[in-house]
């Protein structure tokens, strides 16, 4: 008679066994791909994330990768770009994961993000997010869950204040309109947490409208007018700007 131990053992041989079965056309159908990027400004919701000069180029080199798991809906990625608006830092990571899924003719999309500046932690931000896209439109509301929005509260430095529920919503439009050529825009609101809403920062409205342009070979170029409202609380950093990009995917 086997003794327990071994039976024990020949259980999880099997269920490990079932399991690698399970597993690996998950992992034969995986798919990584990658992307770099040059831009003449980046801007993230309508603000530039060089804020170290008051010009109207600010290159900015980019570049990461998307790992999805086949059919299965989930998904990992990194993305990362030089910035300036955090001293002692030059360069933003951004680590994120998901699921997507199709329902009721809507393809949805929901996960969560986080914001990492290795030189500065206290713009340090993680994000939960959810998208909706029925055709050319996309809906799309980011929640702050981090204890602080890319520093404004101050929390990491001991202000007492938070960032956490400060939301973004997105709605974009993407629609091919002629062979290679892609019409894009959109138009999105930041609400700022009640805390940093307090020490007079404004909730305000981003846009950008532009297309682009497919050249083959995994690489397209685009352009588009992007910029924010409020500028007279923000500065320069949500001044509309005309901003070209050069991309590579692969």
């Amino acid at each position: 008679m086997p003794s327990f131990a071994a039976s024990r053992f020949k259980t999880f041989a099997k269920t490990a066994g079932l399991a690698c079965a399970v597993a690996a056309p998950l992992w034969a159908q995986a798919q990584l791909s990658g992307n770099v990027a040059v831009t003449t400004d980046y801007k993230f919701r309508g603000q530039d994330q060089d804020a170290s000069r008051n010009k109207a180029v600010k290159p900015a080199l980019q570049g990461g990768f998307d790992y999805a798991f086949g059919d299965s809906g989930f998904y990992v990625g990194n993305w990362n770009s030089s910035v300036d608006w955090l001293p002692g830092n030059s360069i933003e990571m951004d680590f994120y994961g998901g699921y997507k899924f199709k329902a009721a003719d809507v393809d949805w999309d929901v996960g969560a993000l986080t914001y990492v500046y290795p030189g500065n932690g206290h713009g340090n931000t993680t994000e939960i997010y959810g998208a909706a896209t029925y055709g050319a439109f996309t809906a799309k509301y980011s929640h702050t869950v981090s204890e602080d929005y890319f520093g404004w509260a101050g929390a990491k430095a001991g202000s007492g204040l938070k960032g956490r529920n400060t939301g973004y919503l997105q709605f974009s439009y993407s629609q091919e309109v002629m062979p290679k050529v892609t019409l894009k825009a959109a138009l999105g609101y930041t609400h700022f947490s009640s805390d940093i809403r307090d020490t007079g920062v404004p909730n305000y409205i981003d846009y950008s409208v532009g297309g682009a342009y497919d050249l083959g070979d995994g690489f397209s170029l685009a352009a588009a007018v992007a910029g924010a409202n409020k500028k007279s609380f923000f500065g320069d950093v949500n001044k509309t700007r005309l901003i070209l990009t050069l991309a590579k995917t692969f």
